[in-house]
């Protein structure tokens, strides 16, 4: 990670300003990096870490983080990882255009790795998270969205990105194409336990420990797996009151959603239905032959199901 870190350094540079205060304020602020750990924990897996491989890990986190800015500027949010977002320190348009500084930095990476594949691969996955992310929007207050879309939007905006990193591990491996089906299965696993946990986070989490505001969902009329679940199980009553408050995005009634959430068992369902891809993720590694990158790969997967922010 620190070799990916030297390279993420190297490539933020520009020799505009505020490009590179933009830039270091997110890519600084403390993120998990989850996308190039588990790409480099595949690729060791497998084999061997090379050059590419920290290359390809970078380019990874730029795309994630391209999103994040665009994402907060859209959501209009205020905070993440406990300090203020980009956009509500240098405004909503530098923003936007240090997201696409990184999109297209990282395609200049990808240039320099010279592999074709590779390329489709990131390429797909940055215009599949786009379109997951339209998906989520014109769906904002529709409570006719079942668990199968909630897991199709999912599957674009987030899981995706999850996907390419160990499906690039494995390429870079030159790994046969069952073993690279195999490991992009293991890379979306990984990408929907993320997803789930991060939206029971959103209404069972401490704002100290997550380093946001709780409710973010709520405030944004976003339908998330939580509320699906309380809407297919609660009275009649309750589900009045879940769509007047996600109508009206407001978050005084949050103690009142999160009330309805305990008591239908919303939150636990859900965190059960994270506990599925976690079994995926256990299948898939016992295939291999056990060494220390798979016994960390578990224990990564172990942590995204019980972190705490």
């Amino acid at each position: 990670m620190k070799n990916v870190d030297l390279v993420i350094k190297h490539s933020l540079h520009s020799k505009i300003p505020i490009i590179n205060k933009i830039s270091s304020h997110i890519i600084n602020s403390g993120g998990k990096k989850l996308r190039p750990a588990l790409h480099l924990l595949v690729a060791g897996w497998l084999g061997k870490i090379n050059k590419k491989n920290y290359q390809l890990a970078a380019i990874l986190e730029f795309i994630h983080t391209a999103t994040l800015l665009h994402d907060d500027v859209v959501d209009e949010s205020s905070r993440r990882r406990h300090i203020e977002t980009a956009n509500s320190v240098y405004g909503n348009a530098a923003s936007v255009l240090v997201g696409d500084f990184l999109y297209s930095r990282s395609f200049q990476m990808m240039v320099d790795v010279n592999n074709m594949r590779v390329m489709q691969i990131l390429a797909n996955t940055t215009n599949q998270i786009s379109e997951g992310e339209i998906l989520q929007l014109i769906n904002i207050n529709n409570f006719k969205i079942n668990e199968n879309d909630y897991i199709n939007i999912v599957e674009y905006k987030t899981a995706k990105l999850f996907e390419a990193s160990c499906s690039l591990a494995a390429i870079t491996n030159n790994a046969k194409l069952v073993e690279i089906k195999k490991l992009t299965q293991l890379g979306n696993a990984f990408g929907l336990i993320f997803q789930i946990i991060d939206d029971i986070l959103d209404y069972s989490g401490k704002e100290k420990k997550i380093g946001k505001k709780i409710g973010d969902d709520l405030s944004q009329g976003k339908v998330t797996l939580p509320i699906i679940l309380a809407l297919k199980n609660g009275s009649s009553s309750q589900k009045k009151t879940l769509k007047n408050v996600l109508k009206e995005k407001n978050l005084k009634k949050l103690n009142q959603v999160i009330n309805i959430l305990e008591e239908t068992k919303a939150l636990e369902l859900t965190r059960d239905k994270a506990k599925e891809y976690f079994v995926i993720i256990q299948k898939i590694i016992g295939t291999y032959q056990a060494n220390k990158f798979s016994d960390t790969l578990l224990k990564l997967a172990e942590y995204s199901i019980n972190r705490e922010s």
